[in-house]
């Protein structure tokens, strides 16, 4: 089958002040944002923050509060789901369970009253696209969780919709499988070109797929951004404790010089850092990811070194994890190598010595 074929051409999405209020409870509170043209956007966040019922009005299962939802300039949030052309994969699949594959992905078709002809053309292309063209005949319940999640999409897909919602779709798949249709998923994107919004509460997920991630908490944004600038330049302290593993100190700056600020924290340790703007009053948070720390020798120098106890030792696969309490002081610290030739030989109970860099921190007010 010829990309083309199925080719879609995204559309802009604009979410503007939006709010839901369910009793006294306010799912979503106040919301801005803007996708652009074919962009892959994933919602992020715990159970709670809004993430889904934000997706819901998109699609119009909910209606707003307050604000509205524009898809390429026009007004979308007051209107029935029918009427908004946009495709919805859902975690269960939602197939429908008396009917073949064939007939599930001709569905949104047949509701728009094609021929028969060219009914069976673009299913014919659609099984093409998601590998599954011997499974026609098949129904729902003889194929796979990756099968059926595959044969979501086409149906999603086949009448072109410029926007295409995802909610959890993975969610039920094994971990194996899950990794493998995150892949399939991200290069039917690239190659089709529609605009995708996709919701997780998985941060390995969202920054194995997405171009843009946007955070949510309570109802609110903390931080949109791409994958690299989430991971590596959190705005506050939740962001970067829930996208991926780090350290976290609480402290209060002591001196300032230059660039140089220097940090004692609670359990009194001293942390040097870089001045950063956004930093006001004295009060700070610090991040501080486990691959940027490394074990030194005795000639090895960094900006921040520490002696410490090794408390534990934690084998992951291809990563292990070290726990160490830092000597004069409270604080506990881990740090995380790959597996490799090269890693220490440690036990427990020994002193090591540990460093990391000033810039290998962010830090927060």
């Amino acid at each position: 089958m010829r990309k083309k074929d199925l080719q879609i051409t995204g559309a802009t999405i604009r979410i503007e002040r939006l709010s839901k209020t369910f009793d006294e409870v306010v799912a979503v509170d106040n919301v801005s944002l803007e996708v652009e043209k074919g962009e892959f956007m994933t919602f992020l966040g715990p159970s709670g923050s809004g993430k889904t019922t934000i997706l819901n009005m998109i699609a119009g299962f909910e209606r707003p509060t307050g604000g509205d939802i524009y898809v390429n300039g026009r007004s979308i949030g007051y209107i029935p789901p029918f009427k908004r052309d946009i495709g919805m994969v859902f975690q269960n699949y939602a197939l429908f369970p008396h009917m073949t594959v064939y007939e599930n992905i001709a569905f949104p078709l047949t509701t728009r009253k094609l021929s028969k002809d060219e009914i069976r053309t673009k299913v014919q292309e659609a099984l093409t696209l998601v590998k599954l063209q011997q499974y026609g005949d098949r129904y729902p319940k003889q194929l796979s969780g990756g099968q059926q999640q595959r044969i979501a999409l086409a149906r999603a897909m086949i009448f072109k919709p410029p926007v295409l919602l995802m909610d959890e779709p993975l969610g039920a798949l094994d971990k194996k499988l899950r990794e493998h249709m995150q892949l399939e998923i991200k290069h039917l994107h690239e190659e089709l070109g529609f605009t995708i919004i996709y919701v997780t509460h998985d941060q390995s997920e969202a920054l194995t797929m997405s171009d843009r991630v946007v955070v949510l908490n309570a109802g609110k944004i903390d931080q949109v951004g791409s994958p690299g600038e989430l991971y590596d330049k959190p705005r506050n302290k939740f962001v970067a404790d829930f996208i991926g593993e780090t350290n976290l100190f609480e402290g209060k700056i002591l001196n300032r010089e230059g660039d140089i600020i220097s940090i004692e924290t609670n359990g009194v340790v001293r942390i040097q850092g870089l001045q950063q703007e956004e930093i006001k009053g004295e009060r700070v948070s610090i991040s501080l990811r486990p691959e940027k720390i490394v074990f030194l020798n005795d000639a090895e120098e960094r900006q921040n070194i520490y002696s410490g106890t090794l408390k534990d030792i934690v084998y992951v696969g291809e990563t292990t994890k070290f726990y160490i309490a830092l000597e004069g002081g409270g604080e506990e610290i881990f740090l995380k190598l790959q597996n490799r030739k090269g890693v220490p030989k440690l036990s427990r109970g020994d002193t090591v010595r540990i460093g990391w860099d000033i810039d290998d921190m962010t830090i927060f007010s």
